[in-house]
């Protein structure tokens, strides 16, 4: 008998990264500037959440994804380590594949949300490797179709290795 211990992780909004990254694109837009060559700039369905390790050893298990009424929300995990100054996020730091999941309409409340398989597992294991080196990673949640901060629920989880 195994003797894994299981742990969920909610993703979290990170409502004062997600606020820098909007001051910035309203800034450029004041300004009349371009962002700079490879910058990814947050869009306004977009906002930052992360995910905080306690334990590095892990193993991906299932994602819990719970859409409260018809939308979709792709996931996207960072390679970037933001520092205290936040620096920009570049293009080149997304992380395939992403998660994506939604509810069609005509779904009924306890119809699993669906989402790419394949995506969605190959997305959980890169996240369990990511943690062996990490204690926290950032992610962009994007909303769409009726989807919004204050209709999913979504966590990870994974066993740790002993």
């Amino acid at each position: 008998m195994s003797s894994d211990l299981v742990m969920e992780l909610p993703f979290r909004p990170d409502t004062q990264l997600t606020e820098v990254m909007r001051l910035r694109v309203q800034s450029l837009q004041q300004r009349g500037q371009k962002r700079q060559d490879g910058e990814r700039l947050l869009r306004p369905n977009e906002a930052v959440y992360r995910l905080d390790f306690s334990k590095q050893s892990l193993q991906f298990s299932h994602w819990t994804v719970r859409l409260a009424q018809t939308g979709h929300l792709t996931i996207t995990a960072t390679s970037q380590l933001w520092t205290p100054d936040l620096t920009n996020l570049m293009t080149r730091q997304l992380l395939e594949p992403a998660g994506v999941f939604w509810r069609a309409q005509g779904d009924s409340c306890d119809t699993p949300v669906q989402c790419s398989e394949a995506d969605a597992h190959e997305f959980g294991e890169r996240i369990a490797e990511l943690a062996k080196v990490r204690k926290v990673m950032y992610f962009l949640f994007a909303f769409a179709e009726g989807c919004s901060p204050e209709t999913i629920d979504c966590s990870i989880t994974f066993t740790v290795d002993n």
